[in-house]
């Protein structure tokens, strides 16, 4: 059962930083596609699912004892609030700009914590 968690996690993750990544292009490039509803929906839908696989694989481990775990989700949170800035706050190409390189660097540095289950930062 985990495994399958595990892997539907994985292709929503690929499927959320795809749509962050085409996204932030149009933003970038003025394109009207970013106001399609479809485009203003699927993200939440996405990241929705991402967020019940993620709660079902920690319910199956004890993940107050994985501190990886708990970096994991202080990056993912950062992750968040900086695609919320790209997307809402950012009033110049500057600061979407910004906000979409420290976006994905917390996807780098949560892939490393995925993969080697080390932490770095609170550990």
């Amino acid at each position: 059962m985990y495994m399958g968690f595990k892997h539907l996690h994985l292709t929503l993750v690929v499927v959320s930083i795809l749509l962050l990544i085409i996204r932030f292009v149009w933003l970038m490039r003025g394109s009207h596609l970013l106001q399609k509803k479809l485009f203003k929906i699927m993200p939440h839908v996405v990241d929705t699912f991402l967020l019940l696989t993620a709660i079902g694989m920690v319910a199956m481990v004890p993940w107050l004892e994985q501190g990886w775990l708990q970096e994991k989700l202080v990056l993912v949170l950062a992750y968040i609030v900086l695609g919320f800035g790209i997307f809402k706050l950012a009033t110049s190409n500057v600061g979407r700009i910004g906000c979409f390189v420290g976006a994905m660097a917390c996807v780098g540095l949560i892939a490393n914590l995925a993969r080697t289950k080390v932490p770095f930062l609170l550990g």
